[in-house]
């Protein structure tokens, strides 16, 4: 077996065991630690919230790799779609061992936490990650839909407050609610028509019809999957935003008017 392959499988699993490690023994420990109202949860709220925190963590790791590659790694920046970047691969194989611990996880508690549209998220994702692992190629492009991870720290942590009963109207709630609807936008719908810009500027070149059919469709075919569904989740995060800003006014106006009573 390639030296390559050999490190990659050595990757992807030792990602996979420390998030079911994350998952079944780390979270409970920590999050016992960290926040006194954890243990009060009912057991389906505590698979859910490791399952979160397993979230958060990958997207904390992948993320904030993935910025440092888009600025600084030559390889992958010098060709977008055959620069063989050693860096991304490390990247990716993180990725993967965690998608495929969280497929597991979600199998074994679907009645909990299962949800039709991750397991296509993750399936899509794999598939895509697949090629830059075993090909060597559009490592900038993998590592470039990687950043859209950086979101999903904002997602969990409303869920946490959700869980943990804080009232809508905090402080820290409304700041978390804004600065997730901001990051979303930035990070998985702001990128959108400049990708697929970069996608019809290179049909046709030498260096796209060397990737192979198989390939082009895949590429193109899961990055369209994965925004479809990205503009659906943006569409229900915008639609809770301004509900939550809305009640905030309402909430606001009636403040005011029985002020105005008062005096």
């Amino acid at each position: 077996m390639d030296t390559n392959i050999k490190l990659v499988f050595s990757i992807v699993f030792t990602s996979f065991f420390t998030f079911q490690l994350l998952f079944y023994f780390i979270s409970s420990w920590f999050s016992a630690k960290v926040s006194p109202g954890f243990n009060s949860l009912s057991f389906e709220k505590k698979i859910e919230w490791h399952s979160r925190v397993g979230s958060t963590c990958h997207s904390l790791v992948v993320g904030i790799f993935g910025l440092y590659i888009l600025f600084f790694d030559e390889v992958a920046k010098a060709d977008p779609l055959w620069g063989d970047s050693s860096l991304v691969k490390v990247n990716i194989s993180i990725a993967s061992g965690y998608l495929i611990s969280d497929l597991l996880i979600l199998i074994l508690y679907w009645k909990v936490i299962g949800d039709k549209c991750f397991v296509i998220h993750h399936c899509a994702a794999l598939y895509a990650y697949y090629f830059v692992l075993r090909h060597g190629v559009l490592s900038y492009i993998g590592n470039f839909r990687l950043l859209a991870e950086l979101s999903s720290p904002f997602v969990n942590q409303r869920w946490f407050f959700e869980a943990l009963k804080y009232p809508k109207f905090s402080k820290a709630n409304v700041i978390n609610g804004i600065l997730m609807t901001v990051v979303f936008f930035i990070v998985r719908i702001v990128p959108i028509p400049p990708f697929y810009s970069y996608i019809y500027s290179v049909l046709g070149t030498e260096a796209y019809i060397r990737l192979g059919f198989l390939i082009q469709c895949s590429w193109i075919s899961t990055c369209i999957v994965l925004d479809v569904m990205n503009v659906m989740w943006m569409i229900k995060i915008t639609k809770g935003c301004l509900k939550v800003i809305s009640l905030i006014r309402q909430e606001k106006a009636k403040s005011s008017l029985q002020n105005g009573k008062l005096d």
